[in-house]
């Protein structure tokens, strides 16, 4: 029995810092991550005014931040998700591309960093990727 608990609190010490160490590189991966994620990401910022270092430009930027770590999370899973459901959707279909790119480009583009303009309405939050009507499959960037 003795065993049994010593594997027990081991278990549970490394699944603690397993844990940990995944919150440390999520963190690290929205304070990091490309804009190029970013489906809006080539448009510059139009809020000339909160440019500098006022204090309403900080705020807006730690608003930001805040609200980039709870959305980048439930974005990331979703893009995971879709990705692996339009794998599945690409092998169960005798390997049609479309249907999974249809999946992927919903699931993997969109908005992944949200940014002080996204919070002021100057830029479209998109949680779910749009494909450029253009050339019908390729998504917009």
């Amino acid at each position: 029995m003795n065993t049994y608990a010593s594997s027990a609190r081991l278990c549970a010490a490394s699944g603690c810092k397993l844990v940990a160490a995944f919150m440390i590189l999520a963190l690290c991966t929205v304070t990091m991550a490309p804009l190029a994620w970013s489906q809006d990401s080539t448009s510059v910022s139009s809020s000339g005014a909160n440019d500098g270092g006022n204090p309403s430009s900080a705020g807006l930027q730690a608003a930001a931040v805040l609200t980039t770590v709870v959305y980048f999370p439930l974005k990331a899973a979703f893009a995971i998700g879709g990705g692996i459901v339009g794998g599945l959707a690409y092998a169960f279909s005798g390997g049609n591309e479309q249907s999974a790119k249809s999946i992927w480009t919903t699931s993997l583009y969109g908005t992944y960093l949200i940014t002080p303009d996204h919070l002021q309405g100057n830029r479209p939050v998109r949680f779910l990727g749009v494909a450029d009507p253009n050339s019908g499959s390729e998504p917009a960037r």
